[in-house]
């Protein structure tokens, strides 16, 4: 792979993972770990503990926004959505929105709406500052922790009070 392709794929995941990584925080899960490092099957990895840290009015809901998250904010960066870098993303999503459904048909309109709310959160100037500064920071040591993750959304909104 040429070196300016190695560059834009390392990028790519890295947003990929910053947006895992603001979702969660965002929905309360508890990041561990954000990281570009490749590993079996992925190009990088956001790792995530079970619990909360706070209540989430619906988890199935806040499990299709984390997943989707990657395609996202990758999406929003390099503009168009790179769905075989996400095919496990994607596969999992499909699951859940199938055990809230029923149906195809149904699923698919469920997995729109959660796209559309996680394109809403990266709208919203913190959130996206949040991504970036994540994904700059992946970029430089290839992998950080969940609590500098945090330390980072907590900048992006300190300095974005207005969302």
């Amino acid at each position: 792979m040429p070196p300016s392709e190695h560059s834009d794929q390392l990028t790519h995941t890295a947003f990929h993972e910053a947006g895992h990584a603001v979702i969660a925080i965002i929905t309360g899960r508890n990041v561990n770990k954000v990281s570009i490092i490749p590993g079996a099957n992925k190009l990088g990895v956001c790792k995530m503990s079970k619990g909360r840290k706070k209540a989430s009015p619906d988890a199935l809901e806040a499990e299709l926004l984390i997943l989707l998250a990657g395609l996202a904010a990758e999406g929003r960066k390099s503009g168009k959505y790179n769905f075989l870098g996400a095919s496990q993303d994607l596969r999992d999503a499909e699951k859940l929105a199938l055990m809230r459904a029923g149906n195809p048909k149904q699923a698919s309109k469920i997995l729109k709406r959660a796209l559309d709310k996680v394109h809403h959160h990266f709208d919203q100037p913190a959130n996206w500052t949040a991504t970036k500064s994540i994904a700059k920071a992946l970029l430089k040591s290839e992998s950080i922790s969940g609590r500098e993750a945090d330390h980072l959304y907590k900048l992006a909104i300190t300095n974005n009070p207005k969302q």
